[in-house]
C-alpha cells in the first residue's frame, strides 16, 4: 500500500533548497502539510517561499516560515507557524546547517559557534516546543540529520563533526522519553549533492547523489508506521544502512589493574559477540551479565 501523510503536519528546517526541499517536496506530494522553513523566505530560487509555490501549484498544502532555527525564539516561532496555519504538528525534520570548516588547531568561536546554534541548538530550539506538543497529542516524528563527519570523522570539520554526533545523543535520549507518548526519534546521516558540497564532488558523484534519493527514507522513519525508534541511518544515492553503535564482550576483573589492560588488549577490543544497548541502563546490563559470568567462574572453581 501507499504510504500516505494526510492529515499529517510536517516541519521541515532548511527547507528552501537541497535536502529539505526534497523532503518538503516528497512529504507534501504524500499528503502532508508543510512548514517550509528557511531563513531564504522570500521569493526566488533556493526560498522557502518558492518551495511552497512548488507545493501549492500540484494542489499541496505548505506555508513559508523565515524564522531562523538558531535562537530559542526563532525555534518557538517555527513551531507557532505550524499550529496558527494547520493547528498541530506531527512531525519535525531537523535538517537546517550551515559549514565553517576549519581544522582543530585554527578553530576559533567565531568559526564554531555559528555550527552549534544551526546543527546542535537549532534542533534544540525547534523540537523542544514541538515535543511538548506532540507529547500532550500523543504521537509524534523526530528525524534529524547527523553526518559521516560526525559519525565516522573527516578532516577539518571539527566543530561541524561535533555538532552531528551530539545530534545522535540528543536523539537517543528523546527516542527514550518520548516511546510513552507515541513519538519516535530516529536520524539519517545523508550524503547529498548540494550547495554545501558545491565545488567538492565531480561530476559523477553530483549525478549520483541527487538529494531526492535521501527524502524516501527520512519520510519512512517520519511516518506512523516507522518500526524503528533511537537508530541512526547512512542514506545516499539510493543506499540506506543502519549505522549502530556496539559494545564488545570486553573482558572483567573485579580488581582490575593497569597490566590486566595491556595483557588483555585482544580480548577487550575482539568485535566477535558484541551487543548494542539502545539506552545505558542496556549497557549497565551488559556490566551486570559480566559480573555474573565472572563470579560463576569463580563459585566454580571454588
Amino acid at each position: 500500500m501507499t504510504m500516505r501523510f494526510d492529515g499529517r503536519v510536517a516541519i521541515v528546517t532548511g527547507a528552501g533548497s537541497g535536502l529539505g526541499r526534497a523532503h518538503a517536496l516528497l512529504l507534501a506530494e504524500r499528503g502532508a502539510a508543510v512548514v517550509v522553513n528557511d531563513i531564504a523566505a522570500g521569493d526566488g530560487d533556493g526560498s522557502a517561499a518558492s518551495v511552497v509555490a512548488e507545493i501549492v501549484a500540484v494542489g499541496g498544502a505548505a506555508f513559508a516560515d523565515g524564522h531562523s532555527v538558531a535562537t530559542p525564539d526563532g525555534g518557538a516561532a517555527i513551531v507557532a507557524t505550524a499550529l496558527q496555519q494547520f493547528g498541530r504538528v506531527d512531525i519535525v525534520v531537523n535538517n537546517a546547517g550551515i559549514v565553517r570548516d576549519k581544522t582543530f588547531a585554527k578553530l576559533t568561536p567565531d568559526l564554531l559557534e555559528p555550527v552549534l546554534d544551526v546543527h546542535l541548538r537549532g534542533a534544540f530550539h525547534v523540537t523542544g516546543p514541538a515535543f511538548r506538543v506532540m507529547r500532550e497529542n500523543g504521537y509524534g516524528r523526530i528525524v534529524s540529520t547527523s553526518s559521516a563527519a560526525g559519525l565516522f570523522g573527516n578532516f577539518g570539520q571539527t566543530g561541524y563533526g561535533a555538532a552531528k554526533m551530539a545530534l545522535v545523543g540528543l536523539t537517543r535520549v528523546l527516542a527514550l522519553e518520548g516511546e510513552r507518548y507515541g513519538i519516535r526519534a530516529n536520524v539519517v546521516a545523508p550524503i547529498a549533492a548540494t550547495a554545501m558540497s558545491a565545488g567538492i564532488l565531480d561530476e559523477e558523484w553530483e549525478r549520483r547523489l541527487r538529494p531526492e534519493l535521501v527524502s524516501p527514507a527520512v519520510a519512512f522513519l517520519a511516518h506512523e508506521d516507522c518500526p524503528v525508534n533511537g537508530d541512526v541511518f547512512s542514506v545516499a544515492a539510493g543506499r540506506v544502512a543502519k549505522v549502530f553503535i556496539a559494545e564488545t564482550r570486553g573482558f572483567y576483573t573485579p580488581d582490575l589493574t593497569l597490566e590486566d589492560v595491556r595483557d588483555q588488549w585482544a580480548t577487550i577490543c575482539a568485535e566477535d559477540g558484541y551487543a548494542v544497548p539502545h539506552s545505558a541502563e542496556q549497557e549497565r546490563d551488559l556490566l551486570s551479565a559480566a559480573f555474573a559470568v565472572a563470579e560463576g567462574v569463580v563459585s566454580e572453581a571454588r
